[in-house]
């Protein structure tokens, strides 16, 4: 039976990373603006095999430093942080309602919020030949809390859910027909964010999401572009894995197939190597050979760097092309979303994309463009076909909307 209060409990847990907020939400009314949870928590793991877990609350913060991480134990200790010590906002796990897990994939079978089962954590697993990086991570948070708490209800939300619509031109490779059958598919990412921004710009425009053509631009180390037409995602630039698409931080994005077949057949990289290369060596770091950070890009360029210069070029150049080449698909334009470490915080990069596209009648207020207040706002000018928006990306709070609604369902 549910309480006047609902705690929800929402972790993301990454490759190199665990994130964790605790919201405190009413049962009879989900606020319009997006609520601050009450406790946030996090874990960075290095590459050295250190790890800092950190938690807060509005009053303190808790901070420790380990020279050798053990993930499992980490998660463990971190989320011990709610019901002890100076960030302690609840008496024991148990007052917990539901516990919200973001899962990277979920292939074609799961489209829809998922109340988490034995069969639902075997078939995440079985997934993780798709996101080994993800997969494996998202399943140690469902562990943990199990652990904790076996008797929390835990909900799966799925990144490729949003793309349950996407349809059959969109997501089928021009490969054999019959490696459809194998799961070789268009499945698209950083779908719990691009949902959250389109569903916030249509707040923000005062319209019906139905009725918008909205191009969503997730730009982090990962980036992706989203087409969304009568609230209905129709195409992505991530297809089978996170690789495809935009030149990324460490990613190289969508290149000649053809690369690969040449190296393998030369004998100079193994599957593994190109692996490594391809995800981690290539993008933004690859070209520049300075950082896969644009700060740092920056920074380069200033001092002459023309390796840099070229790399940021060519970041700018694809995104456009990309963006440009999916207004055929939505008939037109109305709003143009920028998100994501990037997104919101290199006004650098929304003028040179907005540059680009007058011909589609985009134009960009250049005093609006270089403040950071408030997050969400409307960057383009009166005059513009297409208005420009800014968003800051609120996944754990989309996350924690989709538990909300599961458990009020289960009540009424």
């Amino acid at each position: 039976m549910l309480t006047n209060s609902i705690d929800i409990l929402v972790l993301n847990a990454g490759s190199s990373s665990f994130k964790s907020s605790l919201y405190r939400l009413r049962q009879d009314n989900l606020p319009l603006e997006p609520a601050v949870p009450i406790w946030t928590g996090k874990i960075d793991w290095s590459s050295t095999g250190a790890a800092v877990i950190q938690a807060k609350t509005a009053d303190n913060t808790i901070e420790e430093e380990r020279t050798q991480a053990n993930r499992r134990a980490d998660i463990h200790d971190l989320l011990a942080y709610l019901s002890k010590g100076q960030t302690q906002v609840i008496q024991d796990m148990a007052q917990i309602d539901i516990v919200g897990n973001r899962i990277v994939h979920g292939g074609e079978k799961y489209c829809q919020p998922t109340p988490i089962t034995t069969d639902v954590k075997a078939e995440i697993d079985r997934l993780s030949i798709y996101a080994p990086l993800h997969n494996p991570a998202n399943l140690m948070g469902i562990e943990a809390i199990e652990q904790l708490s076996p008797h929390i209800p835990q909900l799966a939300v799925f990144d490729t859910a949003f793309y349950r619509d996407l349809p059959a031109v969109a997501y089928v490779y021009p490969v054999p027909y019959q490696w459809l059958k194998r799961g070789i598919r268009k499945y698209g990412f950083h779908g719990i964010s691009h949902e959250y921004c389109t569903r916030r710009a249509a707040e923000l425009l005062g319209r019906d999401l139905q009725e918008l053509r909205l191009i969503s631009c997730h730009l982090g180390n990962g980036c992706s572009l989203a087409a969304v037409t009568g609230g209905r995602c129709i195409e992505t630039t991530m297809g089978f894995t996170p690789l495809d698409g935009l030149m990324m931080g460490t990613r190289c994005g969508s290149i000649d197939p053809g690369i690969i077949l040449h190296l393998v057949r030369e004998g100079e990289y193994t599957i593994e190597e190109l692996d490594r290369v391809l995800n981690f060596e290539s993008g933004l770091l690859g070209v520049s050979g300075v950082s896969n950070d644009l700060r740092e890009i920056d920074k380069a360029i200033d001092s002459g760097n023309e390796r840099a210069k070229l790399a940021l070029d060519m970041y700018i150049d694809r995104l456009t092309a990309r963006i440009a080449a999916l207004v055929p698909a939505l008939g037109g334009l109305d709003a143009l979303i920028f998100t994501g470490g990037v997104g919101e915080h290199q006004a650098k990069i929304r003028s040179a994309v907005a540059a680009k596209l007058a011909f589609l009648g985009v134009e960009i207020d250049p005093d609006l463009n270089n403040t950071s207040i408030p997050p969400d706002r409307d960057l383009a000018t009166d005059r513009s076909s297409v208005r420009l928006l800014a968003i800051h990306t609120q996944e754990e709070w989309q996350i924690a909307t989709a538990c909300w609604q599961y458990l009020i369902d289960r009540h009424t």
